[in-house]
This record gives structure tokens, sequence and C-alpha cells, in this order.
């Protein structure tokens, strides 16, 4: 193949709010969220007609009718209904993945411009028949006669069948919760609740003054009666975050995860459009910032290594790459999914047994400048519809780059599974 590799630019995005499941949107479902979000980038950067290479939507919680939703929502999008659309899924990276999958594309020459994005929806979730009542159906389906129908219908029926199925939220492979794992992960480095609650309050005041500046009024599209986050509480305090009761681990006076410093079940969805440098001018349209590398990275979390702590290990890989430190950055977009989260992937970056032993380094990766992190708030304040944060994140930093002037950005996302997904963006 021809070597036609382009810098990758990404125009800007936008996002609906992010609410709590069961509130705003919980009628509207992952197509309803994806079409808005498509159609306001649609109207705000004039597509509307036009042809692009690929549309990459995703949906970690959705329907099984839903397995082309990123073709059927660009078909209500006001796009040519020519443009191509993929569905992804990689928990709580999707959308990033998303960028990445779209940035490879635009990079190898083999389309112009392109969208990612994601929507996720903990309201109207996929419920479905008992292993055994499916069994049932099936069996009743290929029974030849209307007798032999019945009979198969009725035999051994017992009413237990009739209980449904709700999707899960543990490891399959542990059979604990994410915010089990991060526990295991608090006490091994020791990130006490205290610490936890601040970054947690941080995040909702840094959000809410971010409303205040007007810094989203191009990023976050007003929907059902929303116009900002549901899960923003500006006038959050310590205290009110210290009087609230351990969310996961309730029983061994140990628990340090709260609803307070942990996100919510949310539903929301996010979108961005990349190009290469050409196809925007062409548009009249301005790049924000580049999407210079990407990495993902895994984590033997069955046999002991903490379930979030991938994004520990993409970014050194992906930094060395370039030549970077971890100190080359002006800005940090590390998801909130647990504000220990947080708090352990930057004390394992500034442990010299971890850097030593884990990620093969000769001395610490090193601390970051708090001032530089999560500077408008992260997912403890907007909420996390899982497939819908890494859009919201890219969106957001390159416009931070694009206000600045010039500048570099880390992105480092966590995922269910034990996987890390991180990239780098930069403007000149």
């Amino acid at each position: 193949m021809e070597n036609t590799q382009q810098r990758v630019g990404v125009i800007g995005g936008v996002r609906i709010p992010f609410c709590r499941n069961n509130t705003a949107y919980a009628d509207v479902g992952n197509f309803g969220m994806s079409v808005k979000v498509l159609g306001s980038l649609v109207e705000r950067f004039g597509l509307h007609g036009v042809e692009l290479g690929e549309v990459a939507m995703g949906a970690v919680i959705k329907h099984s009718s839903e397995w082309n939703l990123a073709r059927e929502a660009l078909l209500s999008s006001g796009l040519a209904p020519t443009t191509p659309g993929i569905t992804t899924a990689r928990a709580c990276g999707t959308s990033l993945d998303n960028a990445i999958i779209i940035a490879n594309k635009i990079a190898a020459g083999q389309i112009e411009a392109g969208i990612a994005g994601g929507s996720d929806t903990t309201s109207d979730v996929p419920i479905v028949f008992s292993q055994r009542l499916r069994k049932r159906l099936l069996a009743v389906n290929r029974a030849k006669t209307p007798m032999e129908k019945l009979k198969t219908a009725v035999r051994g029926f017992s009413l237990r069948e009739l209980k449904p199925s709700f999707p899960g939220v543990a490891e399959p492979r542990t059979g604990m919760s994410m915010g089990d794992h991060c526990e295991k992960m608090a006490r091994e480095w020791h990130v006490g609740r205290e610490d936890q609650d601040r970054l947690a309050m941080e995040s909702h005041r840094k959000l809410a003054a971010a409303y205040e500046a007007g810094f989203f009024e191009d990023l976050v599209v007003p929907f059902r009666g929303l116009k900002r986050d549901g899960f923003l509480r500006p006038d959050t305090t310590m205290e009110k975050l210290a009087s609230l009761k351990p969310a996961f681990d309730k029983s061994s006076g140990l628990g340090t995860l709260t609803a307070g410093n942990s996100t919510g079940l949310s539903d929301g969805a996010a979108a961005v459009l990349l190009a290469n440098e050409s196809w925007a001018a062409k548009r009249g349209l301005k790049i924000q910032a580049y999407l210079r590398d990407a990495e993902v990275a895994a984590v033997d979390f069955v046999h002991g290594e903490g379930l979030l702590m991938a994004p520990t290990i993409a970014v050194p890989r992906m930094l060395a790459r370039h030549g970077l430190t971890l100190q080359d950055f002006d800005f940090y977009e590390i998801h909130e999914a647990f504000a220990a989260q947080v708090l352990c992937t930057l004390r394992a970056w500034e442990s010299a047994d971890y850097c030593k032993n884990r990620l093969g380094l000769d001395q610490p990766f090193g601390s970051i400048d708090p001032a530089k992190l999560n500077v408008h708030g992260s997912s403890l304040a907007v909420g996390h519809p899982f497939a819908a944060t890494g859009a919201r994140v890219v969106a957001t930093l390159a416009k931070l780059l694009e206000q600045k002037g010039s500048g570099r950005g880390l992105i480092s996302i966590c995922t269910a599974g034990g996987m890390g997904v991180t990239a780098i963006l930069e403007r000149d």
C-alpha cells in the first residue's frame, strides 16, 4: 500500500448533557441520543448531504436490534445516505477507540473525514428471557407439528423460567463489580477517603466554573429540557461528601468508594468530527488540534493486577515512541471512573518499584501538575455514559488546545475487562 500518511485534525465535537439514568432520557434510547448528537454535528459544521468516509459510533449496553446503531443513526442525521457506518464497543474506551479507528483511516489516506462517537443508556437496558426459557422457546420453534410444539412448551415447565435476566455489572471472570475491584486498588495504593472526596469536589467545582465561563456553549447541545449535566453539584462540599456511606464495601468498615466519589449510572451521547487538512481547508473548517498517536493496553486482573490500571502501562509505551516524558503536557484528561482510580494511576507513576518492575523504566515516570489535570472537570461531575466519554474528552481537550493556541494534551481512559485506551492531542 502506498504510504500516504496524513495528519489527523480534530475539527470539533458536540454532546448532549449527560444525566442520571431513569430521568430526562429514560425513553430516548441509544438511537435517539445518537441521532441528536450526529444531527447537531451536521448542523454545526454544515455537513447536510455530505458523504463522509466513515461514521464509527458505539454503545456498551444496547439491544440486539441496535447491532447497526451507527449506520441507522447516520441515516437520520442529515449526512448523505452513502456514508458508511460501523458500530463498536470496548466499554468506557469505546468512542476514543472510534476516534482512533477514524484517525487511522485518515492517516492511511483511506478516507478524508469521519465522525467518531458513542451513546449509552442504563435506563433502556435489554431485558432477556432466562436461559431455560430461551432454550424452551427455541425448541418449540424447531418442533414440526402443533402437538409437538405444545408438548415441548409445557414439558417440565417451571414458573421460575419466567424470571427475566438483566445486564450484569460484574466482571465475568471474577464476579466482582468494577467498584469492588477499585476498592482493592485503593487499598493496595493506600488511597484514602479524604483524597478521593477532594478530587470529586474539585471535579464539580471545575465543571461548574467552565459552564459559567461559557466554555461548553458550542460543545453541549440542549436536549429534553437539560442545558447542563444532571450530575453537576456546584455546591458540593467535603462535609457533604464525607457524610455518604460506602457504596461497594458496606460491611468491612474499610470501604472508601461512595456515590459521591464514583461515577453514577448515566445516559448520554457525544460525537466528534475528524478530517485531514485538505478536506478541512476545502470546507473552510478550522482544525482545533491534531490526534498524534494512541495506545491500548491490558492487565491480568484475574491474577492480581488492578482492574483499572492498564492506562499506567499504555501511556509510557505511547510516550516512548515520541521521546516524551509525562511532564511534557499542558493538559491531562484522566477519566474519573472513580476518584480512587485516578489517584491510583498517579501514585503508580510516582512509584519507583512499580515503574521498574512493571513498566521496565529506569526511574519513576513521575508526577504531574495538579493544576493541569481535568481542568474543566471530568466524569465524576459530568457523568459517564460508557461509550460517550471518549468523544466528550476528545472534544473538550481539542477546544482547550485551541484556546491556548498551542500545546499538547494526554488522554487516559480505563475500561472494564482490565484495559486502557490512551491518546495524544497536539496543536502547533
